[in-house]
């Protein structure tokens, strides 16, 4: 087996670049796709070839998967990597490509159709002797089932989509009267969000940290873990800062995470990267929550900490060869830490989009910047308001804290509004500062404003 010579990158921003980076020091030529109004975007003059896939709205260009496929034809690429985000969880893509005999970078289509499906993912594990939420036994089919299990399992329960992420088609119901409303937005937001309105209910648990494991899996069925992240310090379920090593996970802990995630990797036949997400309670409990079937956003802490380049493992399995790293060669070293800088207000969190006037980057040791912004270039208001990525690693999580720090206070960008600010704030709070804090602790700190 040997290495994919060609691929085209199915996104854009900073994700396309870290591909095209990876693509590089592999010795693998590359063809960036992107919209009308992205011609002159970085990671289209940083790829060997780029082609044009549409017009500015996503649905028109990064969603076109008749385009996409004939980008790759055209400039002869042997596969694709969908990154995060667009289509990188779409199984029909995926099964596309299949069809299309250009290798999909990433798990199969069933493992993507499997993941998509939450419920029936839960269903699979919980026989399996994974633990998870206690909840309905799939999709709910109607108002009245979701009453009737809400009674069963006792408020307060949580509507969740079972297409869904990043919070959408999500609704915490805390007493009987509040359910049938809820069931209906819920459907609602789905639906617009996914394409499908079936939703899934289960016990709400507060005061919990979010924790996922990495996972890479050969093509034989070898699974191993890269450790945990802690995912907790979110606004409305969307994630803004992750660490690895979790502050509060215990080497106990720790294995016993590691062990249900590659038994859940061994079980869906899971193959390729990917993310096997758990809630922790207090008493640490553990739970199944979900199986993320693609290259996460926060990967690089990972990256930071283990040494292991995630990318370019992707592209390897994908290429059919055996995992490069051993289970007993993965050791945890330092704290890393990860901001995600979005072109939004820090206090309201409205998007702002718009030029950038002036911008100096962060570095130094210990400090790395994923992004795709340079001074000059406008943040368009069609696509997600990520900006950038700033990951500080050091040798304990105090290091970590202060390094990114002073990263940010060395970050400077002028013309649009940037969640900068917030940040600064929370690496200052005592709470995140104690590591004592889940995933409800913003929303109670103003609000969910600093």
């Amino acid at each position: 087996m040997s290495l994919i010579k060609k691929i085209l990158i199915a996104n854009r921003g900073e994700i396309a670049i870290r591909v095209i980076r990876a693509c590089k020091e592999l010795g693998i030529k590359t063809v960036a796709i992107y919209s009308e109004i992205e011609k002159d975007a970085m990671h289209v003059t940083l790829a060997d070839e780029s082609v044009c896939v549409g017009p500015p709205r996503a649905a028109d260009s990064y969603l076109n998967i008749p385009s996409i496929l004939s980008a790759a034809e055209i400039t002869d690429a042997g596969a694709i990597h969908p990154g995060y985000g667009f289509l990188s969880e779409n199984p029909h893509f995926a099964e596309a490509c299949k069809k299309s005999r250009i290798t999909f970078i990433g798990p199969t289509p069933e493992n993507i159709r499997l993941g998509g499906n939450k419920s029936r993912a839960k269903q699979i594990l919980r026989k399996h002797g994974i633990p998870v939420i206690p909840g309905s036994d799939g999709n709910i089919l109607d108002k009245k089932s979701a009453l009737s299990i809400a009674k069963k399992i006792g408020y307060p329960v949580i509507i969740k989509a079972s297409a869904g992420g990043g919070g959408r088609g999500m609704r915490i119901v805390r007493e009987e009267s509040m359910l049938e409303q809820a069931f209906s937005a819920a459907e609602a937001e789905s639906l617009a969000a996914f394409g499908v309105g079936d939703l899934y209910i289960e016990k709400y648990i507060p005061l919990i940290r979010h924790i996922e494991v990495q996972i890479a899996v050969g093509g034989d069925g070898t699974a191993i873990h890269l450790g945990e992240r802690d995912c907790s310090v979110q606004r409305r379920h969307q994630k803004l800062i992750e660490e690895s090593p979790s502050p509060v996970i215990t080497e106990k802990l720790r294995e016993k995470l590691g062990k249900y995630a590659i038994k859940a990797a061994e079980v869906l036949k899971y193959r390729n990267v990917g993310t096997v997400e758990f809630i922790v309670d207090r008493d640490d409990g553990i739970y199944f929550m979900e199986m993320n079937t693609r290259v996460q956003v926060e990967h690089p802490v990972t990256e930071a900490v283990t040494g292991v380049d995630i990318i370019k493992e992707q592209i390897r399995l994908a290429s059919g060869l055996p995992l490069s790293i051993k289970q007993k060669n993965i050791k945890i070293q330092g704290h890393a830490i990860e901001c995600r800088v979005n072109a939004e207000d820090p206090y309201t969190f409205a998007p702002s989009p718009g030029k950038i006037t002036f911008l100096y980057l962060p570095g130094g040791p210990g400090i790395r910047v994923d992004t795709y912004i340079y001074s000059g270039c406008t943040v368009l208001p069609y696509y997600d308001s990520l900006i950038a990525k700033v990951i500080a690693h050091g040798a304990t999580r105090k290091d970590a804290v202060d390094k990114m720090k002073r990263a940010l206070s060395e970050f400077k960008i002028e013309g649009i509004k940037t969640t900068i600010p917030f940040h600064k704030t929370v690496l200052t709070n005592p709470d995140f500062l104690s590591g004592e804090f889940d995933t409800g602790y913003l929303e109670r700190l103003k609000g969910g404003h600093l």
